[in-house]
């Protein structure tokens, strides 16, 4: 279609005429004029349309649309500071596709099961659109990160007969009567690639089996996983660290509008300078069970108390207004949104209230040897305002392809990258093993069948060289940058251990 015009482009067409394309977000009717808010993919524009210029019987016509409606608009671009985008279109004609009626995303609440049961219309929504936009930022802000420093791209397979992360999560399928699995990681492929050309990289989907069910988890994600030949860990952390500064200034830059939409910590994130904190395992565990901890938690406790109360006296004089009535249509909507909002607050503090005694006391009785867990790594990161890495883990804790640390034999060379704010593990990497006599041990340790992996030992028989390389989880990375608390919303259709319908 010719001559239309998106509505992110609309600041170059002040004083222009042009078309608009897109679907009916919301209308105000008030006597004569309209105040209709389009949506076309781009952002939101409201059109101010006058009876007396576009007639009595198409100004009829669009007052009874309903929303999702679909619509041209034609009209002047203006500046107006109080409009999204700061420009609104004075409509001097229209032309409806199709009319919507009884849309069931309405401003009134709506539970998970139900918007994800409708996820094909929820993503119509302002929240997922927002963070869709802002997860595109960062995916092309990695590419072209990797891209930009000389990492070739290599696409590796999802069906494999190997296991990268424990065999308890694979997912095994029939290939042709031959049971094989779905991919937890490209990472040991990349080893073979990297052996070609230095400095590789895979994106793509990963699967985990995992029987979980908490906010932080999918059965199917996506993940970015360099590998680079030649690199101790030192390197690696600078890797990492200079991939989540530039991501981090690309959504800055880019997507400031959405942030502010979703409400995202904006000031924490423009904090996100290097270098980030380094601590190890160790000093981690000394953290966890110290005095400091405990008082911290308390402290945690007494403000989400606080939090909870206030937003349940706003809850009940918001509900205390409706009840009373004479609100006007705008009003009902704008409380409805709001009560919604205030009771997904109430419920995530009562979960963090009932957690919180739980949580320290575990912090409290951590005891060297054990993989940091969830509630853990979430106080680590809420300690800290940028992200910690933390390294040299126990070696019985970690996979077999870890490289074990030549000075103590009781931990690994790897680390875990920790997002600030609560937000815990987005990346997971290390230097991995070398020497063919110690990567034979480790696998003969986990049980694996060494038949299994004669391709990938083979990489430590010609021509070995140090190397390592981590995976970045894109969806709890959209979670941290966006403070989205549920990792379901920040990819389209989010597959979890009970939630497969669409």
């Amino acid at each position: 279609m010719k001559n239309t015009t998106a509505i992110g482009q609309l600041q170059k067409h002040i004083g222009q005429n042009v078309t608009l394309r897109g679907w009916l977000y919301k209308n105000r009717p008030s006597g004569k004029v309209q105040f209709l808010v389009l949506r076309d993919g781009t952002g939101l524009c409201q059109c101010v349309i006058e009876k007396a210029i576009i007639g009595e019987d198409l100004f009829g016509q669009i007052k009874h649309l309903g929303q999702e409606s679909s619509l041209a608009i034609t009209g002047e671009v203006r500046e107006e500071p109080r409009s999204p985008g700061g420009v609104e279109l004075a409509v001097s004609g229209a032309e409806i596709y199709c009319e919507s009626n009884d849309y069931p995303i309405t401003p009134k609440e709506h539970g998970v099961d139900f918007l994800l049961k409708n996820r094909h219309l929820h993503l119509r929504s302002q929240k997922p659109w927002c963070i869709g936009r802002i997860r595109h930022t960062i995916i092309d802000a990695i590419r072209r990160f990797f891209n930009d420093d000389g990492f070739t791209l290599i696409d590796t397979p999802i069906f494999t007969t190997i296991a990268g992360e424990g065999e308890q999560t694979l997912f095994e399928v029939d290939y042709f009567g031959q049971p094989l699995h779905l991919a937890q990681t490209g990472q040991l492929y990349l080893e073979s690639a990297a052996m070609s050309f230095g400095k590789v990289y895979c994106f793509g989907p990963t699967f985990r089996a995992e029987k979980s069910k908490t906010r932080r988890h999918l059965t199917e994600f996506w993940m970015v996983e360099p590998e680079v030949a030649y690199i101790d860990l030192d390197g690696l952390l600078e890797l990492a660290e200079n991939l989540i500064h530039s991501m981090v200034q690309r959504v800055l830059q880019d997507n400031r509008t959405e942030l502010e939409t979703l409400g995202a910590d904006i000031a924490a994130l423009e904090a996100t300078q290097k270098p980030f904190y380094r601590l190890t395992y160790t000093e981690v565990v000394d953290i966890l069970t110290s005095q400091r901890t405990q008082d911290f938690m308390a402290q945690q406790l007494a403000e989400f108390t606080a939090q909870k109360e206030a937003f349940e006296t706003e809850l009940a004089e918001i509900e205390a207004a409706t009840a009373k009535g004479g609100l006007k249509k705008w009003q009902q909507e704008k409380n409805a949104r709001r009560s919604l909002q205030l009771r997904s607050e109430i419920d995530e503090l009562n979960t963090k209230i009932e957690n919180n005694p739980k949580h320290a006391k575990l912090a409290a009785e951590f005891r060297w040897g054990k993989d940091l867990g969830g509630s853990d790594e979430t106080i680590i990161s809420l300690m800290h305002d940028k992200p910690v890495f933390v390294t040299h883990y126990p070696k019985e804790a970690k996979a077999f392809y870890m490289r074990e640390d030549r000075e103590n034999d009781k931990v690994v060379e790897n680390f875990d990258l920790l997002a600030c704010a609560g937000f815990g593990e987005i990346i997971g990497g290390s230097v991995r093993e070398d020497e063919y006599d110690r990567m034979m041990a480790r696998i003969d340790h986990e049980g694996y069948n060494p038949e299994g992996y004669e391709w990938y030992t083979d990489l430590r028989k010609y021509g070995s060289v140090p190397h390592g390389g981590f995976g970045l989880g894109v969806e709890r990375t959209v979670a941290w940058i966006t403070g989205e608390r549920h990792i379901r919303q920040c990819i389209a259709y989010p597959r979890m251990m009970d939630k497969v319908y669409l």
